[in-house]
């Protein structure tokens, strides 16, 4: 189970942090990460860590912007969002799978999803 939180409304060029809270599974075989969909949009990818060595990827419309990072003994992986853009705005995902391919590109596969957590970006 994956249980997202830290969405809101915030002005461009703000921060907002997502958690997102793993259960169910063995944490550290998985690559954790975030994925979004705008409005009128496809689901995409965001950030990912394999969180047993720390490894990250990022899309390159967020990177230098968005931190990924993850507290192990808590379970939880974290998105730190600064510098928003109006075209963060979406509904954010968790993700998680054995098999980083599936978490961190677009795949032909979903990934483990959890509840979507909305983020408002105002110009």
């Amino acid at each position: 189970q994956l249980q997202a939180s830290g969405g809101g409304l915030v002005q461009a060029g703000g921060s907002l942090r997502l958690s997102c809270v793993a259960s169910g599974f063995t944490f550290e075989d998985y690559v954790l990460g975030w994925f979004r969909q705008a409005p009128g949009k496809e689901r995409e990818p965001v950030s990912c860590i394999s969180v047993d060595d720390g490894n990250t990827v990022y899309a390159a419309s967020v990177k230098g912007r968005f931190t990924i990072s993850s507290d192990n003994a808590k379970n939880t992986i974290y998105l730190q969002m600064d510098t928003l853009e109006s075209e963060d705005t979406a509904v954010y995902y968790c993700a998680a799978d054995p098999d980083p391919a599936i978490v961190c590109t677009k795949y032909a596969v979903d990934p483990h999803w959890g509840q979507g957590t909305e983020v408002t970006v105002s110009s």
